[in-house]
């Protein structure tokens, strides 16, 4: 049997991690800006990280949502902590798809309705109602398709004002990324951010926080919707909530009332999960990871807007998108290739920087060494 062949990788065998810092199978050292797509939150094989998953290991790894699991309420306890949003109620799931999915599920069971308004360059996962409310038609299959969904232009206050003027009663839900991963990390206006909390308390509708990327502290607030100052009615969350180990969750306002069976899951909020879900916010809360990557962030924001070759610097935070001319379009190649750097990217030519919170400014002056020589030899040859 082989793989089913539908990632384009690249020819490298990584092998062992620390901190920032990844090593292939020949001994090659590469500093990671990727983060494995946003994922490694607290670094590669912290060392608290790792005690943690092992002592939980050695006494019981797995067993059903159907007994109590008390590191699940610590969990929720700690979340709340960290994130300020006590009153919340947690359900845990697998993965960022998961959430989304789960999310749009609730919102509809809360008020019976059906259409979502999602937006513009939108990613929100590949199952099947998460996907019909991502903006890529090339990953929608026929049995996904919908016509409950309704794509907006981003940041557009009047566009999303008139189709709640008009079918306002039929409104379920707004899906929103505080930030676009995918999409090329284009920042929610606060404006806008605040008009939908506005219009989805006006006609009962569920505002849905996507943050499944630019949550958990990558922006220098726990949420990066945060910045808006209003609170979503739900929070999906998902890759750096267990920094590599599978985990998802939502978070969901007090005024979303449960029932048995009304959502469920096998793998959802196991043990080992848990885990490494508490592993992360005890490091994110103890290291104060929130105010590195706000300071580390706007460290590399400042000085990557300095480039006269780059057209815009866009993000908060550690997600940071650096769009490029076409003629720099090989800048990321060369950074992994010749300075051993992994980066992101965003069609066409925006670099994505999605590094662990514990960035440190050193790390960040290698990258921007890194991309000064490109550029400067870049600028020479044209």
């Amino acid at each position: 049997m082989k793989l089913f062949d539908v990632y384009p990788i690249n020819p490298i065998n990584i092998v062992k991690g620390v901190g920032s810092l990844v090593y292939d199978d020949k001994g090659t050292e590469y500093l990671d800006l990727y983060g494995g797509h946003a994922v490694i939150s607290i670094g590669h094989t912290n060392p608290h990280y790792v005690k943690r998953l092992e002592d939980q290991l050695h006494r019981i790894g797995f067993y059903s949502n159907s007994v109590e699991i008390p590191l699940q309420k610590q969990l929720a306890e700690k979340l709340g902590h960290v994130s300020g949003y006590e009153d919340y109620q947690l359900f845990l799931c697998n993965s960022g798809a998961e959430a989304n999915e789960n999310a749009l599920k609730l919102a509809s069971f809360h008020n019976g309705k059906k259409k979502i308004i999602a937006f513009r360059k939108s990613f929100h996962g590949r199952t099947s109602l998460a996907v019909a409310a991502t903006d890529n038609p090339k990953i929608v299959a026929p049995v996904n398709e919908t016509d409950n969904v309704i794509f907006l232009p981003w940041n557009d206050e009047a566009a999303l004002g008139q189709l709640f003027a008009t079918s306002g009663n039929e409104i379920s839900s707004v899906i929103i990324e505080g930030i676009q991963g995918v999409g090329g990390i284009n920042v929610a206006n606060e404006s806008f951010l605040q008009k939908i909390r506005t219009l989805c308390d006006q006609h009962n509708a569920v505002f849905i926080a996507d943050s499944v990327q630019c949550g958990y502290g990558r922006t220098g607030k726990f949420f990066s919707h945060d910045y808006a100052g209003v609170k979503a009615d739900i929070y999906s969350m998902a890759k750096g909530m267990g920094n590599g180990f599978p985990i998802g969750g939502i978070i969901i306002s007090p005024k979303i009332q449960p029932s048995y069976g009304m959502l469920g899951t096998t793998f959802g909020g196991n043990h080992l999960a848990c885990a490494a879900g508490l592993a992360v916010l005890e490091v994110i809360e103890q290291d104060n990871l929130l105010q590195n990557a706000g300071e580390v962030g706007e460290y590399l924001i400042t000085e990557l807007k300095k480039f006269d070759q780059v057209k815009e610097v866009r993000g908060r935070g550690l997600m940071i998108g650096i769009e490029l001319p076409e003629e720099l379009a090989h800048v990321r190649k060369e950074l992994l290739n010749k300075h051993h750097i992994f980066t992101g990217e965003a069609k066409p030519n925006v670099v994505r920087l999605l590094p662990a919170l514990n960035l440190t400014k050193a790390h960040a002056d290698r990258f921007l060494e890194a991309f000064t020589t490109i550029l400067n030899h870049s600028t020479v040859t044209q």
